[in-house]
């Protein structure tokens, strides 16, 4: 994905694939058409639940993100319908064991991660699975909403480890956690249906349900993207100009705790040094390790009210940044970071809403770079050239794969909570966009069908579009996809992006 952060540089662009379709053909078709194609839909399994194969909705992080969610369906056999009774749930017994396995499971996850200090890992691994499980809610509420069957929401991929019914509508979780689908029946005019469904399949409603229907999942990325952004904004805040906060306290070596003996505390908000506001961060670093062994002036908020602390600070030898040989500067012993200053709900909104129209310029842009002659031709390049390869790790401008995003994310997640939203942020917008791209099997595929099909119907006469001759376009692209895919998790593993947090 593509996009700047709020305060941050430049993010990488996405790794997906774009791509305008094929003219759109077909005829009339009856209500009840039968085929035995594949039918493009949200990541939807046979009959049997399984997945079939996946286009990848690839993230750059901060820009991108891969989302199964928009994955075409496999078809049965060519004599089995796709749609049909599904295998019944497990009994009540059978249910509680496998809920028993499936938190052991859970619980055996999380504490490998906290044994293996790998935390942020998880938490980045968590939002990224839920932020596509909202994906698909989109899909699935507003199915219902519109009277559509939908007959699976899953999170995950393969076998299944536990799934409950309710309705006509199983519910559960797979052992792949690899994204999640929600199948609804008959995406398509390729869909053979049981005829009794027919009136509730997505091909036979309104084209404003099914656009609704398409373009939720996207809504639901830019929806979170928002919401994140506008939580930060009321909980963590905006940064301060000339204030810096005491993020701890750190004794220096030799045991001297200048700051400590001075009376300054983990969490006082530093507005002043010799009775000026700080230009910088490094400008109030260097007035204290300019002062070894003198006293320096500093004005502190803490508890809503200011006060001046004096503390002298230690001198210390430490090397050069040129040269050889070592030099005496002055320490307190305090870590530092900047300062935030929360803003009002209300307030926030507006706020949150520039800065979300700011990461979606910058994603736009980011995909149109991505996805150009000269940024083709230089990504593809890099598989042949070590050194452009390296270039591009240090300077972020390759776009990533789900690997790197993880990667890039987890290191927010090191550098704080801000930072961990802001590439939340990117990823949700990235994924948002990506899956609007007109070409099946992506969302975006199938809004520009019900588009045209709504053209060219006439009052007493609905058009159904002959989705057949798009298939060797939508193969084409997602093998394109695996190509770009495939190619960014061995740069992201041979020539990994630079922390971008550091």
């Amino acid at each position: 994905m593509s996009s700047r952060f709020p305060g941050r540089r430049a993010s990488r662009p996405p790794a997906a694939g774009a791509g305008a379709p094929a003219a759109w053909s077909g005829s009339p078709a009856p209500a009840e058409r039968r085929a035995t194609a594949p039918a493009p839909g949200w990541g939807g399994g046979n009959s049997a639940g399984t997945p079939g194969p996946a286009a990848t909705a690839l993230p750059a992080p901060p820009s991108a993100a891969t989302t199964p969610s928009s994955a075409p369906a496999t078809s049965a056999p060519a004599t089995a319908p796709l749609t049909g009774p599904a295998p019944s749930p497990p009994g009540p017994g059978s249910q509680r064991a496998a809920l028993l396995r499936l938190a052991a499971v859970v619980a055996a996850i999380v504490a490998a991660a906290v044994l293996a200090h790998q935390l942020a890992l998880l938490i980045v691994v968590a939002s990224i699975v839920l932020m596509v499980m909202l994906h698909e809610l989109g899909h699935f509420v507003t199915a219902k909403w519109s009277r559509m069957k939908v007959t699976e929401f899953f999170l995950g991929f393969g076998p299944r480890l536990w799934s409950v019914r309710r309705g006509e509508t199983e519910y559960g979780i797979k052992a792949i956690p690899a994204g999640g689908y929600v199948k609804i029946v008959g995406m398509s005019s390729l869909e053979e249906v049981d005829p009794a469904d027919e009136p509730r399949t997505y091909r036979q409603q309104p084209f404003h349900n099914r656009l609704v229907v398409a373009v939720a999942g996207s809504f639901m990325h830019f929806l979170t993207a928002f919401l994140l952004l506008w939580g930060a904004l009321m909980f963590i805040g905006l940064p301060r100009s000339s204030a810096y906060t005491i993020e701890g306290l750190a004794p220096l070596a030799h045991g001297a705790d200048p700051a400590r003996s001075a009376g300054l505390q983990a969490g006082d908000v530093i507005v002043g040094v010799g009775g000026r506001p700080p230009a910088s961060e490094s400008a109030l670093i260097d007035a204290i390790s300019s002062h070894a062994g003198q006293p320096v002036r500093l004005t502190v908020e803490r508890g809503g009210a200011r006060r001046t602390v004096v503390v002298t600070p230690e001198a210390v030898q430490v090397p050069r940044t040129t040269g050889s040989g070592t030099t005496t500067e002055g320490r307190i012993g305090v870590e530092i970071g900047p300062a935030t200053a929360v803003v009002s709900p209300v307030a926030a909104v507006g706020t949150a809403a520039v800065d979300f129209g700011r990461v979606v310029s910058g994603s736009v842009s980011g995909i149109q770079q991505v996805f150009s002659l000269n940024g083709l031709t230089s990504f593809f390049s890099q598989l042949g050239n070590p050194k452009a390869a390296a270039q591009a790790a240090r300077n972020g401008t390759r776009p990533e794969s789900i690997y790197g995003a993880v990667r890039t994310a987890t290191q927010g997640a090191q550098a704080g909570p801000m930072a961990l939203i802001e590439v939340l942020v990117a990823i949700d917008v990235f994924v948002g966009l990506v899956n609007l791209v007109p070409m099946l099997p992506l969302d975006g595929g199938h809004v520009v069908v019900a588009v045209y099909e709504r053209i060219r119907s006439r009052r007493n006469r609905r058009y159904v579009a002959d989705v057949a001759k798009l298939m060797p376009v939508a193969y084409a692209f997602i093998l394109f996809l695996l190509v770009f895919v495939g190619s960014a998790v061995f740069l992201d593993i041979t020539h990994p992006i630079a922390n971008p947090f550091h």
